[in-house]
């Protein structure tokens, strides 16, 4: 009787072992599973973007690497315009693309480079200078016209035909020619100082602070993320609102475009930064990781909020069908 009851508690044992056993090889298999599916991304990843995303794009980056560290990130600053073109006409493989503006993406690189885009920060022109520019303890929203057009000041903008910044620096002295009536004022502007173009905004602060540059023509969150001392415009002139985007479109100007004597008009509109993943992505799996982090509120878009470019996520897109499933929420129809 004994040995018969020792027999039982023994195959009850084994049997609970065993399953156990399978309990355990099952969650080991779960959790390989998860683990393949969020931290097996390794390469490298190859970003372009607007050099106004240089900044949070780096701390970006960075916070995205701690959860990949397999990855290997490349990253090129350079304007909007000249980043679409080293996908278009370099040919240059490209993960993602961020741009300081959408209209980049929809115009050079959509449909044939891209399929998508999502919109998701805006910006604000603003006129930066340091304690060393002349006149800069009198600049204000009436002042900084006259100010700027004195012989003994030099200002800064960047190439329209490179970069976001400069075709935007365009359009505000067309609206400030408007918004303050002072007729050719757009004309005088473009007129001087040419020596001082760049091919990216950011390129002109280091001219700014040697103090070769009184002043530069400069997206507000590039001023805050370095500390620049900056000159808030009227929202007529600033291209940041919404509610002006009718009277924003009042005024265009004509950059290059995709072949050489093609030319594309920027119409005057409220900033809107897009991003993508080309076609020609090298790492597809690793660019939409990335693309969903920097979409994500509480990762990504902290992050460039935290560095003075506000969220605009969920936003419309005309390419709504054509995002990749997992980033259709950062986006509208």
């Amino acid at each position: 009787m004994k040995n018969k009851i020792f027999c039982i508690k023994m195959v009850v044992y084994l049997l609970s072992s065993l399953l156990f056993i399978a309990c355990g090889n099952e969650a080991e298999k779960k959790d390989s599973t998860k683990s393949e599916d969020t931290s097996h991304i390794s390469g490298e990843l190859i970003i372009f973007h607007a050099g106004s995303l240089s900044v949070p794009f780096k701390e970006i980056s960075s916070a995205f690497n701690q959860e990949y560290p397999d990855l290997k990130i490349s990253m090129e600053a350079a304007g909007s315009v000249a980043c679409a073109r080293k996908i278009t006409d370099l040919k240059r493989k490209c993960d993602v693309f961020g741009s300081a503006d959408y209209n980049v993406i929809d115009k050079m690189l959509i449909p044939e480079y891209a399929s998508w885009n999502i919109k998701f920060v805006s910006n604000e022109m603003a006129i930066v200078y340091t304690e060393k520019s002349k006149y800069h303890d009198i600049i204000n929203i009436d002042s900084w016209t006259d100010i700027l057009l004195k012989e003994d000041v030099y200002y800064g903008r960047s190439d329209p035909n490179s970069d976001p910044c400069g075709y935007r620096s365009v359009l505000t002295m067309k609206l400030a020619e408007k918004f303050y009536e002072k007729p050719d004022l757009a004309k005088a502007f473009l007129n001087k100082d040419m020596n001082f173009i760049r091919p990216k905004e950011v390129d002109l602060i280091a001219l700014l602070e040697t103090n070769s540059l009184d002043y530069i023509f400069l997206y507000r969150s590039v001023a805050e993320q370095h500390g620049l001392e900056y000159l808030l415009l009227p929202d007529h002139v600033n291209l940041k609102n919404p509610e002006f985007a009718n009277y924003y479109s009042t005024v265009s100007v004509d950059i290059n475009g995709k072949k050489p004597g093609e030319t594309i008009t920027q119409t005057g509109e409220p900033m809107v930064y897009g991003i993508t993943i080309p076609k020609n992505a090298p790492n597809p799996k690793a660019a939409k990781a990335f693309v969903n982090f920097v979409l994500s509120k509480e990762k990504g878009m902290a992050i460039l909020e935290k560095n003075g470019q506000p969220s605009l996520v969920p936003a419309k897109t005309n390419t709504y069908k054509n995002i990749l499933d997992n980033l259709k929420k950062f986006a509208i129809e």
